[in-house]
């Protein structure tokens, strides 16, 4: 199940609200929202729900370990077995047959794949519980004694399968006593349809665009037209993830949790480094913090400790090459940045975002094709190798111009400004009120617009499952 379906927004949620709300506060609430996350997992794929609970059980009883024996080599004999156990079954589940046919290649050998289908949200919930871990034994969060509040926490359905990564340090308070009222309701369930807005008119819309593109023989592809597909699969990836991250926090939000950032308009960066801190905040911070900073940072082995935290990053999105290359792409360049190109780009004010943008889309080549010779072959068309006027492209343009206006520029904050200026504008009592209604009535028309554009088309992928 996914946020942008018509059985999760008239059945399973409308559903989950009225019994979450009904029950007294207290623990009752959080069962009700235990239960539900679990139907959640397991709509499509039963059989993981079993993974998933033993994944919540085995860091629950190593976190109740390293509180109990501080002091002594318990803790941290409880850290590795956490890691062996968790990073195990990332790597059996999700790289055994990329690792198998790697070997498979260098060897000539003819070792039997594996062929297990990938959990949904496998890499989610395998770095929340991680992260637990260690923060209990860094002493920055006390271990969760109930076990029921240990599973809500990593069983949660608004960010289960696609994050944001959140961690237990950030949702700790509210775990043990929080509080909804209306206007965190309210706030909630406008993040919400601002999200699904952008998955279901934007995304969907402009990933048909992308793969009439990207997904066309490419002998027959002109230069202009691989740029804009590749324009059209920056615009649905962004919108895609950025979109289910906002129906998350939403989500979040009307159950009275705050969950954090994960996107904060990463296209309007001035530099690469600028970039990944606006883009998957919780991926980027998880590991800076885990990975990164432990390893040395910045004070010793800089360019070793970039290089395995980025080939590490570009490897957590999937078991291919193009994603290990993808990694190592921004970790050059922000390596670059680091040394020497980071003084420039703070003096060339426009160039900066030319730069930042033209390295961001042409990654996203490196993402899109896990064919590497068929990546080969689109680069050379992408730098020329392909005709230079296409007929088609001109008619696609025409065609969307208004929807591709709107798309561009909603890449930057202007929502967030209109708001504001209402705001401001309407500062009295009276005014806040009017905004209010004026809000609600804005939600309204964007869920009827998304239900319509759901119901009306067959085209409604979620790119971020696969991770």
């Amino acid at each position: 199940m996914i946020f942008a379906d018509l059985t999760f927004l008239y059945l399973f949620l409308p559903l989950n609200l009225l019994l979450y709300f009904a029950v007294p506060r207290n623990g009752w609430r959080n069962t009700v929202l235990t239960a539900f996350s679990l139907v959640f997992y397991a709509w499509g794929e039963p059989i993981w729900i079993i993974l998933l609970i033993f994944s919540a059980t085995i860091d629950y009883f190593h976190g109740l370990g390293i509180a109990k024996y501080p002091g002594t080599k318990i803790p941290k004999l409880m850290v590795i077995s956490s890691l062996v156990l968790n990073l195990g079954l990332l790597g059996v589940f999700k790289y055994a047959d990329f690792f198998i046919g790697t070997f498979n290649s260098l060897t000539g050998l003819s070792l039997p794949m594996m062929g297990v289908t990938l959990p949904i949200g496998i890499s989610f919930y395998t770095f929340q519980t991680i992260s637990y871990t260690i923060d209990v034994y860094r002493g920055k969060i006390p271990a969760q004694r109930s076990y029921s509040k240990f599973l809500m926490y990593v069983s949660m359905y608004p960010q289960l399968v696609a994050g944001p990564i959140v961690r237990y340090q950030s949702v700790m308070p509210e775990i043990e006593n929080r509080k909804t009222n209306f206007e965190h309701f309210s706030a909630g369930v406008t993040r919400f349809c601002m999200g699904l807005l952008k998955k279901v008119y934007i995304a969907n819309h402009a990933g048909k665009l992308a793969s009439v593109y990207l997904d066309r023989d490419l002998s027959k592809l002109s230069t202009p037209a691989a740029w804009f597909g590749l324009l059209m699969y920056t615009i649905q990836i962004y919108y895609d993830f950025s979109g289910y991250s906002d129906m998350a926090i939403g989500l979040g939000r009307i159950f009275g949790f705050n969950f954090p950032e994960n996107f904060n308009y990463p296209y309007t960066s001035r530099s690469i480094s600028e970039f990944w801190r606006r883009w998957h905040i919780s991926l980027g911070s998880f590991f800076r913090d885990y990975v990164y900073i432990p390893l040395g940072g910045n004070r010793h082995h800089l360019i070793r400790n970039l290089m395995i935290t980025w080939f590490l990053t570009g490897m957590w999105h999937g078991a291919s090459w193009n994603f290990i290359l993808w990694g190592l792409f921004y970790g050059v360049l922000i390596l670059f940045e680091r040394l020497f190109l980071g003084k420039t780009l703070c003096r060339i004010p426009v160039l900066n975002r030319i730069y930042t943008l033209f390295c961001v889309v042409l990654g996203w080549a490196l993402f899109y094709f896990t064919d590497m010779s068929r990546l080969g072959s689109f680069v050379k068309v992408l730098f020329g190798g392909g005709a230079a006027i296409d007929p088609m492209l001109t008619v696609t343009l025409s065609n969307n111009l208004f929807w591709l206006i709107a798309a561009v520029l909603f890449c930057a904050p202007l929502a967030p400004a209109f708001w504001s200026w209402l705001l401001g504008v309407t500062h009295s009592d009276r005014g806040i009120e009017a905004v209010g209604w004026a809000q609600t009535l804005i939600n309204v028309f964007i869920l009827l617009v998304c239900t319509a554009l759901l119901v009306g088309q067959s085209y409604n992928p979620f790119l971020y499952f696969r991770f």
